[in-house]
């Protein structure tokens, strides 16, 4: 894995790199690539952020970076935090000067003055993050690594340079980036650490839900999620920030009938998705298409554990889980409604013979998103029975051959009417109003039931036909 000669070429085949080394000694300032990039090169994992620190003005450095590299080359200046960056192509670099912090306890944001390396480093949220590498000629290469973060990168520890304790108290989202750090990199928080969480938690109030958010979808967006969520559950975090997932959890029983474990069940749905989709929002589809089973559940004799109507429930619920969570109230949001509402609809075709409607009619409100319900649909089969996994699959089989037959029929997957609100205002001359809305509903019924096609020579005298008949509109005479 690591290799400090291998090290010193991987930086010297950098050309962003050399170019901040070059810059660096002509203004004397001794530099050092720190944070991320180290920790990744150290694992031969791709990152194409890097980040410096200099005992001087990071912004000087980033300005003289720029001006080397000639008059395309921009340099954005954050003044109020002492940095400043540079986009070179896919690469991004960021400079600060050297600091050392200090917090008041009401807020994550620290008092900055002006520090040692030693000092920057020990600011570092974890040991695997606080190397550095010098860039200076004189010791080029050289690894600095005061908190033994290596020896942590080949245990796969995540743990704290400082006192755990201080860490979180100090800056509290550093607790959930440690639950992203591990899912991500597939480490294990240690134990201190870990339970430094659990007794810190609460100092997450004076951290912004966006903030939170941010952390949140990189653990979403990891190889296996679960890891991430099962940590913040057990950290008693998740509960704070996500009560309705955790409402999920447990399993209830009577006269020896229970049902599964929803939270488990549903940790198992996104690590499915998550094999075969790298979609943020068609996995926090999978986190949300259960979540209102706690609010529909209910015991009925002679049958058991039912969740009636949880899928229309939480598609209704998913808006205000978003707007808490801070996540983007737009198309995004109705994605995953959408899926939330259809998940249960694919495997209902199956229990009697497919209509084409039926098929029409599933095909016509995915919509766009008829790939993803279905991805959505087979990562739901978690039984522990094989019989049943094998036949609910089939019966998935069954329903996208179904959807390729009456896709090949009708020759397309949008069933809005050919006709136009505007086509039917201009025929009978009316203005717009809720009968146009009718009109056009019933045309798409009509098109989804197979009755008309979807084709303006035909669906047009159909429409004149349904006005004329149903809402008794007229056309006006023409002279």
């Amino acid at each position: 894995m690591f290799c400090r000669m291998n090290l010193k070429t991987s930086i010297e085949n950098n050309v962003h790199i050399r170019a901040v080394a070059a810059a660096a000694d002509e203004l004397g300032l001794e530099t050092y690539i720190v944070g991320g990039y180290v920790r990744d090169l150290i694992m031969d994992r791709d990152n194409k952020d890097i980040d410096f620190v200099c005992l001087g003005s990071g912004i000087e450095l980033a300005q003289k970076v720029a001006a080397n590299m000639g008059e395309h080359v921009q340099v954005h200046i954050f003044k109020t935090f002492g940095t400043a960056m540079i986009n070179a192509g896919d690469t991004e670099l960021e400079f600060v000067g050297a600091r050392k912090e200090s917090y008041d306890f009401n807020s994550r944001k620290p008092t900055v003055e002006s520090g040692t390396l030693e000092d920057d480093q020990l600011r570092r949220d974890f040991t695997i993050n606080a190397l550095a590498i010098c860039l200076n000629k004189a010791r080029f290469g050289e690894l600095v690594d005061p908190f033994d973060g290596v020896s942590d990168i080949k245990r796969k520890i995540i743990k704290t340079p400082q006192d755990a304790l201080l860490t979180f108290s100090d800056d509290p989202l550093r607790m959930i980036r440690a639950v992203r750090f591990a899912t991500q990199l597939n480490f294990d928080i240690e134990a201190a650490t870990f339970q430094a969480i659990a007794t810190n938690k609460d100092r997450l109030s004076i951290v912004s839900m966006e903030r939170i958010s941010q952390e949140l979808n990189k653990i979403i967006s990891a190889p296996v999620p679960s890891y991430g969520f099962k940590l913040l559950y057990i950290s008693g975090v998740l509960k704070d920030i996500f009560p309705e997932f955790v409402a999920l959890h447990g399993v209830e029983s009577i006269d020896n009938k229970s049902h599964k474990d929803n939270f488990y069940h549903t940790l198992q749905v996104l690590d499915n998705v998550a094999k075969v989709s790298d979609d943020l929002w068609l996995r926090w589809a999978a986190i949300l298409h259960d979540i209102a089973k706690p609010l529909t559940k209910r015991f009925v004799e002679r049958i058991g554990w039912t969740f009636h109507g949880h899928e229309d429930k939480g598609a209704r619920m998913v808006p205000a889980i978003f707007r808490k969570l801070r996540l983007p109230l737009n198309e995004k949001m109705d994605m995953v409604a959408k899926l939330v509402r259809l998940h249960l609809r694919p495997i209902s075709l199956v229990k009697d013979e497919v209509t084409d409607s039926a098929v029409r009619r599933l095909m016509f409100e995915a919509g766009e998103h008829f790939s993803d319900l279905m991805i959505l649909c087979r990562a739901d089969v978690t039984s522990k029975n094989n019989n049943k996994v094998k036949r609910y699959l089939e019966n998935f089989d069954k329903v996208e051959r179904k959807v390729i037959e009456v896709e090949e029929k009708d020759q397309q997957r949008n069933f809005q009417p050919v006709v136009s609100g505007e086509d039917i205002m201009k025929t009978f001359d009316i203005k717009p109003g809720k009968v146009i809305g009718d009109i056009k509903a019933d045309l798409i019924e009509a098109i989804l039931e197979g009755d008309v096609q979807n084709e303006y020579e035909i669906l047009f005298p159909f429409m004149i036909n349904l006005a004329e008949k149903k809402y008794g509109l007229v056309k006006p005479e023409t002279h």
